[in-house]
Order: C-alpha cells, then sequence, then structure tokens
C-alpha cells in the first residue's frame, strides 16, 4: 500500500494543486472542502465579482484525481463545524488505517476576515477563532495521536505573512486585515510545537508561507493585478504544491522545520518547478 496524503481544503487552489502532486508522486490521496459540488452556496464563503460561488469543488478534484489511478477519498468538511472535522479524521483513518502526511491547508475565507479594524466585529473573530485555530488543533491532534501510533508522520501547515508581519497595505486597499493576520499568526505556532515535542517520536513538521498565488480565492479578493501581487510578485498553485509535495518526501527538508518557509524562494533555490519562473 502507498503512502497516505490527507490534504484539506482540496476543492480549488493550492489544495486541489496539492492533491494532483501527491497522486502524481504515487500518494494515494484523501481530500476534504465544504464545496462538494460545483455551484454550491456555502455560508460565509467568498464568490466571483459578480456573485457566483467560487470555481471548484470535491467532486471536480476527484475527477482531475482519477487520471493517476492511486486510491482517493473525498469528504466533506467545514472548519466552521467541529462535528464535520471529527467526522472528516474519523473516515479517513477508517479508509486508509493511517494517515502518513497531514496538509492543513483549508482556511476559514469569509469576506469579513479581511475587513478594516473598526468594521471587524465579534462575531467574524469568532468564526476566525474556529476556522484558524480550533478546527484545525482538532483535526491535526487526532491525526497527531494515529501518526504517533504508527511511528510518525508530517504535517505540513500552509500559513501565510499575514501572520508574521504587518500589511504594507490598508485592509481595503489590498492588505489584510487584523482578523486574517491575527489566525495566521496563532496558526504559525503549531508546526513548531509538534516538532519540539514529538521530533524524538518521528514527527516532522513544517509551516509553509505560499506567498502570492494566483487562486480562485485571490481572483475574488485582490486580483491578479492587486497591490501585493505587483508589489511581490505571484505563482501559480502549482508552485507551493510543488514544494509540499518537496517538504514530506525530501530528506534534506528536515533542516525548514521551526521557521516559516518562503515557498517560492525554496522553489527558486532549488528549481523544482519545471519552466518557473519564467
Amino acid at each position: 500500500m502507498g503512502k497516505i496524503v490527507m490534504i484539506t481544503g482540496a476543492s480549488r487552489g493550492i489544495g486541489k494543486a496539492a492533491a494532483l502532486a501527491f497522486a502524481r508522486a504515487g500518494f494515494d490521496v484523501a481530500i476534504t472542502a465544504r464545496t462538494e459540488t460545483e455551484g454550491q452556496a456555502n455560508a460565509h464563503a467568498l464568490r466571483t465579482r459578480d456573485g457566483r460561488p467560487l470555481p471548484g469543488s470535491l467532486a471536480t478534484t476527484m475527477a482531475e484525481l482519477a487520471a493517476f489511478g492511486g486510491r482517493t477519498l473525498a469528504v466533506p468538511m467545514d472548519l466552521l463545524d467541529p462535528a464535520s472535522v471529527d467526522n472528516a479524521a474519523a473516515h479517513v483513518l477508517a479508509e486508509f488505517g493511517r494517515v502518513d502526511v497531514l496538509i492543513n491547508n483549508a482556511i476559514y475565507q469569509g469576506r469579513d476576515i479581511n475587513a478594516p479594524f473598526l468594521e471587524l466585529d465579534e462575531a467574524s473573530l469568532s468564526r476566525m477563532c474556529q476556522g484558524y485555530i480550533l478546527s484545525p488543533f482538532r483535526l491535526t491532534r487526532r491525526i497527531l495521536e494515529a501518526m504517533l501510533a504508527k511511528d510518525g508522520g508530517t504535517i505540513i501547515n500552509v500559513g501565510s505573512g499575514a501572520g508574521a508581519q504587518d500589511p504594507p497595505f490598508a485592509a481595503d486597499q489590498g492588505g489584510w486585515g487584523f482578523g486574517y493576520g491575527a489566525g495566521k499568526a496563532a496558526f504559525a505556532r503549531m508546526a513548531g510545537v509538534i516538532a519540539t515535542e514529538f521530533g524524538s517520536r518521528g514527527m516532522r513538521a513544517f509551516t509553509l508561507n505560499p506567498g502570492v498565488v494566483r487562486t480562485e480565492a485571490l481572483m475574488a479578493t485582490i486580483g491578479d493585478q492587486g497591490a501585493l501581487a505587483i508589489q511581490r510578485g505571484s505563482a501559480p498553485p502549482e508552485v507551493p504544491a510543488t514544494v509540499l509535495l518537496w517538504l514530506a518526501t525530501h530528506p534534506d527538508a528536515d533542516a525548514w522545520q521551526r521557521q516559516m518557509i518562503d515557498a517560492q524562494a525554496l522553489a527558486r533555490e532549488l528549481k523544482i518547478v519545471p519552466g518557473w519562473p519564467t
């Protein structure tokens, strides 16, 4: 039986690209997201500029995974629903018996999370805490316990530079708001704690900053010509996906634990993404 990767938030963007990259590399793949079919409308969700649900779904990703021939599993999971998080962990472990690599990529993406400071309310912050801290903790603890019972594994958390620095622009001018930055800052602490506490038991844990990535969510918020994209450049989802695969499989990756990894800089340094940068 091949190695098992569980990827959250794999209906589109980085999560979908990672699922395809791991499947191409021979992994059996379990994916989660709350969007099960194209066009499904979810509460507190980003929408396109003309008001439609973002493209992408578990069904679409599963259809593309079928080309690689490995075992696949799609499980609906909503970070704002703790019961669905528990069910996703239980379902994947029941189906595959173990998880070798967990990629925490899913986040709460409601527009309110990037509201300017005086427009941000406590209800939004409560959803941020559930989506960015409590549910990822809940899922990771369950999968970590299973990994430790099988002599270890790898956990990679997709973070953000917003959790480590102040925004270069105001939230309504292409930067990020307090809600998003606070959530990502708290989430960024998880991997280092896991690596420190459980490294001697075979655990590896990483925090990856993908940088500005041309995902469906980016197009729905700042757009591909947004302020951050112009200032810092951007990359397609396949770039952080390739780095995720490298971190999960390459022995040299161990040295990159206990730090915020810049995915685009690392991809350039290692030259692991064919044809990028052009």
